[in-house]
């Protein structure tokens, strides 16, 4: 493979050469020929195959954002006969780092160690290896590579809560409403039998005495969803950091709500997070950003996110400084009086506090070290 160097000689020579003839120069004919001869010189330096097992290693492979993690390189000769020395480059996210690797006997092998850059947030993808060889010039270069993938997930930072920062989902918990429906626990009343009914609530005492089929209906009850909403509209947040503390704003708020064990959706502009366990929550917060505005409103996104969603007993709206206490009111309208809707406004360095509006509280979340005492006060 021909690197940008080595067409810059290409094109300089096939110029040097024109220009000579035209000008008949003969420095210029022979710079020419000096030019286009190093590309065929260099092929020398691609002869030759190497043949490694490379594998890849991380250490932990889930890190919190600043935390150390550490890599290893494992190169090992396949080959039956001694490999030549070459050189490695291993990328490491958006940067590489390149290895010597020396001469290798038949099934020896070779390992170095390389320190991973964990001070963000991200899922850093390290790999796969390319054996690099060429001229010193670097005017052509064979690539190869070898091993598979590996990612390490950098984890948001959290804060620890209190088992009561899903008091108000609990509080909901085995509330009677006044919505009636055909199977539940809270009896509410009689009414005639209609086909497709479910028989085993037929009430057969009253059904004889009357002479018609009579079936119970129940007044609903309540049942604990959470549902977190990040607002990553990149409008909404005045830097990186503030969109980077709501993102551990709604990383601690899941966690705590899962080692509750409420049920509990979280989904974002872009995607809806996994929430089996704390684990897979806290791998696919790894993966979100700040997109473009997809939504004309936050009650758009929140409609849109919540379609396919059972009704929540509570919703949480987190999003940056430009979440406007009218956004959250927009989105509690839309889920009416049966749930209690709060929104939570990261704003990196402003002072923490909460708003009341009627039935909406807003809080400002100036540092997630704020973020326990603020859970605390709303529960």
């Amino acid at each position: 493979m021909i690197s940008p160097l080595g067409w810059i000689v290409l094109i300089a020579g096939v110029a040097a050469l024109l220009a000579g003839a035209a000008l008949g120069w003969l420095e210029f004919v022979a710079l020419g020929a000096v030019l286009l001869a190093a590309p065929i010189v260099s092929i020398a330096f691609l002869l030759g195959r190497a043949a490694y097992r490379i594998v890849i290693e991380l250490e932990p492979r889930r890190v919190v954002a600043g935390d150390r993690a550490l890599g290893r390189l494992v190169i090992a000769n396949t080959r039956p006969r001694r490999s030549s020395p070459s050189r490695l480059e291993l990328p490491v996210g958006a940067g590489s780092a390149e290895f010597v690797v020396p001469a290798l006997s038949p099934g020896e092998e070779h390992d170095e160690l390389f320190a991973v850059p964990t001070e963000r947030r991200a899922v850093i993808v390290a790999g796969p290896a390319v054996s690099v060889r060429g001229d010193q010039l670097g005017i052509l270069r064979r690539a190869v590579a070898w091993g598979e993938p590996v990612e390490l997930f950098v984890h948001p930072r959290t804060a620890r809560l209190a088992p009561s920062a899903a008091g108000l989902v609990r509080d909901l918990e085995g509330e009677v409403t006044k919505t009636i429906t055909n199977h539940d626990i809270s009896f509410h009343a009689l009414r005639a039998y209609e086909p497709g009914d479910d028989r085993r609530y037929v009430h057969w005492r009253t059904s004889a005495r009357t002479g018609q089929l009579m079936v119970r209906q129940f007044e609903e009850t309540r049942r604990s969803q959470l549902v977190i909403l990040l607002d990553a509209d990149r409008e909404k947040y005045a830097s990186e950091e503030e969109f980077e503390l709501a993102v551990s704003i709604v990383a601690s708020l899941g966690v705590q709500v899962i080692r509750d064990g409420t049920r509990v959706a979280v989904v974002s502009e872009t995607r809806a997070l996994r929430t089996a366990t704390i684990t897979t929550l806290l791998d696919d917060s790894c993966r979100l950003e700040p997109v473009a505005t997809r939504h004309a409103s936050a009650r758009d996104f929140a409609r849109a996110a919540t379609l396919r969603l059972p009704a929540p007993s509570l919703v949480v709206l987190v999003g940056g400084s430009g979440l406007a206490v009218t956004d959250a009111r927009a989105v509690q309208t839309l889920f009416g009086r049966d749930a209690v809707t709060i929104g939570l406004r990261a704003d990196q360095g402003a002072a923490s506090r909460i708003a009341t509006v009627d039935r909406l509280r807003v809080a400002t979340v100036g540092s997630l070290a704020d973020l326990p005492r603020l859970v605390r006060r709303m529960s």
